[in-house]
């Protein structure tokens, strides 16, 4: 059996990320020393901002937005997301979400690697 593994509050601050539409933190995964199988997150998405449109070529996404509103767009479709929806994105399909609420979205996010990938579309 394998042993559980903590990872203290202190570690997940170091894996934080700010970026000027919101801020990645990784909670779990090969970099963070306590996932072999997955990576697991919470991303936050400024008001009226929106992140980078992008794919994962080795690993499928779930989304569980916990505030907010978004609009997220899955290949060349789009769909609005309340508070207490879940979203899953097929591997190496291109997609970005916009904050449409009133509130900053937050959302956890979920990949079925722990080593997920990140590839920006090109123009």
């Amino acid at each position: 059996m394998n042993k559980p593994t903590v990872v203290p509050a202190t570690t997940t601050e170091t894996a934080r990320r700010f970026e000027d539409w919101g801020e990645l933190r990784w909670l779990a995964g090969r970099k963070q020393g306590n996932a072999a199988g997955l990576t697991l997150g919470r991303v936050r998405i400024k008001q009226g901002a929106s992140n980078p449109r992008h794919a994962h070529f080795n690993c499928e996404e779930v989304l569980y937005l916990m505030t907010g509103e978004l609009i997220h767009t899955i290949g060349p479709d789009s769909v609005r997301l309340l508070a207490g929806d879940t979203l899953t994105i097929p591997r190496g399909v291109f997609h970005n979400a916009t904050s449409v609420g009133v509130v900053d979205a937050d959302m956890i996010v979920a990949y079925d690697s722990a080593d997920r990938d990140f590839v920006l579309e090109q123009p």
